[in-house]
């Protein structure tokens, strides 16, 4: 560990209440498990002071890149990410050196008056940052307005309020359950019809490279093969957060399962394509199954849907 109280772990996060809620919950199981201390160390991000789009900023890369400077200089010995939100390209001098077990991943819907998406009325004012959500909806419900929003979760639920400015807004369940808003919601889409983004439920915790013992013990190692087959394919099509794809994976009965769809922006075209292998016949499952299915997809002409080639 690096300069700080002597047997204590200081975790890097953001402050908003979200990020608190994850880093809080993740820092008591390391508690639990351990017994170490744990530290809880704010960070301000430039999107957490910016309200100009992810897209415009760069991407949700954007959370992690002031988390990971200040672990490299030393102001804490661990950053907690929304897995969704890292980049797929290694950062030279750290490592994910634990994946919690996953948490809900699929996307939630919640609207006034208790609406689903197909009970929103023509015209309805949808809100979303999301390029991939965005997408989904148009596809799904081409006569509503989608409305670009940024904010905490409690903003987004505000503007659905008596008095407020939208009908409904897409977020993540993981994310409300760890808020304790669950009550909000009045729709989950299940994956099935509405795939999400890579890693979505799940956190990664990073640390300096060789430090990996200070966090190990809280990986779950199947999520871990389930989020790196994910995000190996975001990776292999080159794609940032301007690209709306989604992917997820299961492993059952010790078959892992894979499925991505690329969708162009405006939600009119679509590409899927979906494979599996037993995880004990292959080095790397993961990589394996993941490879497979962004193959089928380049060959198929998701560069022609999707703004590939813009990783980050």
């Amino acid at each position: 560990m690096s300069s700080g109280t002597p047997g204590t772990v200081r975790i890097g996060t953001r402050g908003s209440a979200l990020a608190l809620a994850q880093t809080g919950t993740f820092a008591s199981a390391l508690e639990a498990k351990t017994g170490v201390t744990v530290e809880l160390v704010t960070i301000t991000t430039e999107g957490d002071r910016s309200k100009a789009s992810l897209a415009s900023l760069g991407g949700t890369g954007v959370f992690a890149s002031a988390l990971r400077e200040a672990l490299m200089v030393g102001e804490c010995d661990a950053i907690v990410h929304s897995l969704k939100d890292l980049p797929t390209a290694p950062f030279p001098g750290l490592t994910i050196a634990a994946i919690p077990k996953r948490q809900d991943a699929r996307d939630a819907l919640c609207a006034r008056d208790g609406l689903t998406l197909d009970t929103l009325p023509a015209g309805a004012r949808v809100g979303t940052g999301s390029p991939r959500r965005v997408a989904q909806l148009l596809a799904r419900r081409p006569d509503v307005e989608v409305v670009d929003i940024r904010g905490n979760v409690d903003t987004r639920l505000a503007r659905i309020a008596d008095g407020g400015d939208l009908d409904a807004v897409l977020l993540a369940a993981a994310g409300l359950g760890r808020l304790g808003r669950l009550d909000a919601v009045t729709e989950f889409l299940e994956i099935d019809g509405w795939p999400t983004a890579p890693g979505q439920g799940a956190l990664a915790i990073e640390v300096r490279a060789g430090e990996e013992k200070l966090v190990k013990s809280l990986d779950h190692a199947t999520t871990r093969i389930i989020v790196e087959a994910e995000r190996r394919v975001l990776q292999l099509l080159e794609a940032g957060c301007s690209a709306p794809i989604g992917a997820n994976a299961l492993v059952e009965d010790g078959l892992l399962f894979l499925s991505a769809r690329v969708y162009s922006a405006d939600g009119s075209e679509r590409l899927t394509s979906s494979h599996a292998l037993y995880v004990a016949d292959v080095q790397n499952p993961a990589v394996d199954v993941a490879d497979r299915v962004a193959r089928e997809l380049l060959d198929a002409g998701a560069a022609r849907l999707a703004p590939l080639g813009t990783s980050s």
